[in-house]
């Protein structure tokens, strides 16, 4: 649960989450983004559809899975490298560019090629608004679906 306060057109919030992967048994797995972007009633804030870096004052909402400047981090492989392998797709492991896809090729956002443990990765998003982004409460359930492959 992530509480932003109030968004101004002066300034980029951010936050993290996290979450985990481990396909030990399988021959690996792809992660998709299926929720659509923060909404207040019918109107969805503005995603970029290729990676881009975060713009006070431009209406968008992104995310990425890597370490960015002040925040983020690229996905831990526990116990180690030698156990675990995810890792991020190229649309979403860029430091400081975001991009937000929930449909589609684009939604991808991690996947690993062979049998693996314990990924943990980092989800960092940003929220920026303009002086026309309707006010309100803006509400998002992120849904993110891990399939495995075999």
């Amino acid at each position: 649960s992530l509480d932003l306060g109030t968004l101004t057109a002066s300034g980029t919030k951010t936050a993290n989450a996290t979450f985990t992967v481990k396909a030990y048994q399988s021959h690996g797995y792809a992660v998709y983004n299926a929720s659509p972007p923060p909404t207040n009633g019918s109107y969805q804030l503005a995603t970029p559809s290729s990676p881009v870096a975060s713009s006070a004052g431009t209406e968008q909402f992104g995310m990425n899975l890597a370490a960015n400047t002040s925040f983020g981090a690229t996905p831990e492989q526990l116990p180690d490298d030698t156990f675990s392998s995810g890792q991020a797709t190229s649309n979403y492991n860029q430091p400081n560019l975001y991009m937000y896809a929930y449909s589609g090729a684009d939604s991808e956002v991690a996947f690993c090629n062979t049998s693996s443990g314990t990924t943990r990765y980092t989800v960092s998003y940003i929220f920026n608004i303009s002086h026309v982004t309707p006010g309100g409460t803006y509400v998002m359930n992120h849904v993110l679906v891990a399939t495995a492959t075999f």
